[in-house]
């Protein structure tokens, strides 16, 4: 089971949090189909995957660059990974949190335009590279930028985006 939480703070857009969930939901099979035996849930005994999804603006992920990553610059996704960066995996109940995804929505439209493709195509672009970042991937190397984002396009083409 997977609970997936969402917020919208960004008046610029009225995101269809529901269809979102159910999009992200839907990446998180694929990706534990494909990868877990990759991913920081490797070996891991749980019933329950938790994160949240918050949408918001590039000043706001300004703000939680300055603070949390002492980056001065906007962010258009941010991943806090409790759960793979964690030295303890804490499991309560069954339960994994995995973190939280902010993504900032005036940022999506504004690469969704520069790339041709719909705000929403963008949206479920971003929400599958939070994931996978939540699931412990990382892109350091031009090989794992080049894992992750087939392994994003692939996610997508699984849930006909």
């Amino acid at each position: 089971m997977n609970n997936i939480f969402s917020e919208n703070i960004y008046e610029g857009w009225e995101v269809d949090e529901k269809k979102f969930i159910d999009i992200a939901k839907k990446i998180l099979d694929f990706y534990l189909s494909e990868v877990l035996e990759q991913s920081c849930l490797n070996g891991f005994e749980y019933d329950t995957i938790s994160f949240d999804f918050l949408y918001c603006d590039s000043k706001k992920t300004h703000e939680i660059n300055r603070e949390y990553r002492e980056k001065d610059y906007p962010a258009d996704i941010i991943t806090f990974a409790i759960f793979a960066d964690s030295e303890e995996k804490f499991i309560f109940d069954g339960e994994i949190n995995l973190g939280e995804v902010i993504i900032a929505l005036d940022k999506v439209i504004e690469e969704a335009e520069k790339k041709g493709v719909t705000k929403e195509h963008e949206l479920a672009f971003l929400i599958s590279h939070g994931i996978l970042h939540l699931l412990g991937f990382d892109h350091q190397t031009e090989e794992d930028y080049n894992f992750i984002i087939e392994l994003q396009n692939r996610a997508l083409e699984y849930v006909k985006i």
